[in-house]
């Protein structure tokens, strides 16, 4: 059966396996990881703490860019949006696995709340797609703007010498940047007020509670 004969309980079934899969699976990443080119750094244990915060943080990030790309799939009003959509998932499992491999370098684990955090990006993702397609590919191009933002804050908080991570963290503002631009040439628009500010605030309290739990 191919993607554009799937019922919507195909698509509610094939969600929750990519849910599980994204909150307790092992996600294999399409691209090598950037890390792979540079020796671990010797760093000190507060260091190697604090470097396994903020990847954290990054690895519950991409659980919550699954879930909403997946919320945002789930509705999207044309196939061509959805296939997008769905493209973009595809790439950020690849910094998932990238953020989960770097995490059992600095032997440290993921937030024990991302089952939370998935379940609540899914729900706003899903929301933005019942406002159309133009809105939700704005939700897009906002979200990634925020990540890159944030992504530069993390690149001068790493630890100077942990270039492993740091070269992680470079590949992704990349990434990020990219879908944004694509979001915006398909049609996204600006989202109004106070959404943008609601979405930070969000993400700050996301950042706050998964640096530690």
């Amino acid at each position: 059966m191919n993607a554009r004969t799937l019922s919507p309980l195909d698509r509610l079934l094939a969600g929750v396996e990519r849910a599980l899969e994204t909150v307790a699976g092992a996600p294999e990443a399409a691209r090598p990881s950037p890390a792979d080119t540079f020796d671990e750094a010797d760093m000190d244990d507060a260091e190697r703490r604090h470097a396994a915060g903020l990847m954290r943080i990054n690895h519950t990030g991409e659980v919550c860019a699954q879930a909403l790309y997946d919320g945002q799939a789930a509705l999207a009003r044309t196939e061509d949006n959805r296939a997008h959509l769905q493209h973009a998932a595809a790439e950020e499992t690849d910094h998932l696995a990238w953020c989960a491999d770097r995490l059992k370098e600095l032997d440290s684990r993921p937030s024990l709340l991302n089952p939370l955090w998935y379940a609540g990006s899914y729900a706003i993702g899903a929301l933005a797609a019942l406002a159309g397609d133009p809105v939700s590919l704005g939700f897009v191009v906002e979200t990634e703007r925020q990540v890159e933002a944030h992504l530069e804050e993390h690149l001068d908080k790493l630890p100077a010498q942990d270039e492993r991570s740091r070269a992680v963290l470079m590949q992704m503002q990349a990434d990020e940047i990219r879908h944004a631009h694509a979001a915006r040439e398909r049609g996204g628009v600006d989202l109004p007020f106070p959404i943008p500010g609601l979405m930070h605030l969000s993400s700050m309290v996301m950042k706050a509670v998964a640096y530690r739990v």
